[in-house]
């Protein structure tokens, strides 16, 4: 089937042009620039043998949004998301693309498990997928096991965990950074500071009468404080020095973190960087206003770490924008400090959120799409995916500037809440294709499926 887009904006790999681009079953067979002489004779051409023609008028064409980060909650706590809602919700959102974290119940810690995953997602996905296998102290041999180019990496938690998945035997790190076949992505916070930290806010805080905790919700930067992040942080970019590791650390909330990384390159380039969408968006003011909403592990910390993120973001300091979307129920998240569990889901919204800092005249879009397509593609060695060009995957975005408001009634989040509800964006998403079939029109699902598990160049 060939589909043309005509007449749009396209956003690639730096630039923007108006231009036409032509995908031809899975793939995208030319994409020409409308400055060219011969175009209105090339464009005509593809036109007359295309099935569907889509008039970009006035709308934006990107490669379609790669998140290395989500919990989709697939299997274990499927009551709070699962693969086919998450990513139903992704590909509304413009993410074509995903990789999904191990630390389900049970843990994905074997590549049985892993492939039982991959199975459901060829089932149910909406986008492209990928899993990380999940790193213990003694599996050492399930990830000798995994091929790399079948899976986007190993998740190794170091120093505080969600499950039972910390890794904390010194020789068990020493051989999963000295694997050398698999990028090794790291959730860096230290426990036992935490756990200081936790203490001395119930001594502070106290109890309600009621017998709930008092602790406020704005002081979780406090207690899974900045030094949490960086001891650990630091701990992990000595080993990769050590073992000249592909270390990818995730959820960068530090301006130190940030420094940490952009030195330990100059070492050791294969060291990598990850920062979420909410770090930019947020800081440490508007817990007053969302309370458990933006609860979120590594905590959203102080203005001044915000600014030094956005900073990194438009210099490219960091290999990845991302979600670590975590969707928990609404009722969960509306419990006292200590019981409402950290995670947001943002999956949906990334990229509309990354375009209303455009608005803002934060960032432009030309660098919001080479860190939510092109650098992660790149970092994860991601095949035919990532950019416009000829012979890759459609995976495609348009978008126009036209209002969008979040309510109860368009969240797609099997959670069924975002914390954007009654919020409105500047730009809205109105289509994505996944490997050249049209998942979404008009912003809204068509019920045609065609992903694909991600393949890597390892």
């Amino acid at each position: 089937m060939n589909t043309l887009i005509k007449d749009i904006t396209i956003i690639n790999e730096g630039l923007s042009f108006q231009g036409s681009l032509l995908i031809k079953d899975e793939l995208i067979e030319g994409i020409i620039d409308s400055k060219l002489a011969d175009y209105p004779l090339i464009r005509h051409q593809w036109e007359s043998t295309a099935d569907k023609v889509i008039d970009g008028k006035d709308s934006f064409l990107i490669p379609g949004v790669i998140d290395d980060q989500v919990h989709f909650r697939e299997p274990g706590a499927t009551q709070k998301g699962d693969i086919e809602s998450e990513s139903a919700a992704a590909v509304l959102g413009g993410t074509t693309s995903f990789m999904d974290m191990p630390n389900n119940n049970p843990p994905v810690v074997t590549c049985e498990a892993l492939e039982q995953k991959y199975e459901i997602a060829s089932r149910k996905s909406y986008a492209n997928y990928s899993f990380y296998l999940g790193a213990t102290n003694n599996n050492i041999e399930e990830i000798r096991k995994a091929d790399p180019r079948k899976i986007c990496g190993i998740k190794l938690f170091m120093g505080s965990s969600t499950g039972n998945m910390l890794v904390d035997s010194d020789n068990a790190l020493d051989e999963i950074f000295g694997n050398g076949k698999h990028l090794v992505a790291l959730h860096c916070e230290q426990e036992s500071t935490i756990k200081e930290n936790t203490e001395k806010a119930k001594q502070e805080f106290g109890t309600n009468p009621d017998g709930t905790s008092a602790i406020p919700f704005s002081a979780h930067p406090q207690i899974r404080s900045a030094k949490a992040c960086i001891e650990c942080s630091s701990k992990a970019i000595a080993l990769a020095h050590k073992h000249k590791t592909r270390a990818h650390i995730l959820h960068i909330s530090t301006k130190e973190e940030i420094e940490m990384i952009e030195k330990a390159r100059l070492q050791t380039p294969s060291i990598t960087g990850e920062i979420c969408a909410h770090y930019l968006f947020f800081d440490d003011s508007y817990y007053s206003k969302y309370g458990s909403k933006i609860k979120c592990n590594p905590a959203i910390k102080s203005s001044e770490d915000r600014m030094a993120i956005i900073e990194a973001v438009k210099n490219s300091k960091v290999a990845a924008l991302a979600t670590d979307h975590a969707p928990h129920l609404e009722n969960e998240k509306n419990g006292d400090y200590l019981k409402a569990p950290s995670g947001i889901p943002t999956v949906q919204h990334s990229l509309q959120m990354m375009l209303q800092l455009n608005s803002q005249g934060i960032i432009s879009k030309e660098q919001i799409v080479k860190m939510m397509c092109h650098a992660p593609a790149d970092c994860f060695r991601v095949e035919k995916r990532g950019y416009i060009r000829q012979g890759y995957y459609a995976d495609i975005v348009i978008f126009k500037k036209e209002k969008y408001t979040v309510t109860k009634e368009n969240v797609a989040y099997k959670c069924g809440w975002s914390p954007f509800e009654g919020e409105s964006f500047d730009y809205t998403i109105t289509d994505t294709f996944i490997n050249g079939t049209h998942t979404v029109a008009d912003g809204k699902l068509t019920g045609n499926i065609n992903a694909k598990r991600l393949e890597f160049d390892n």
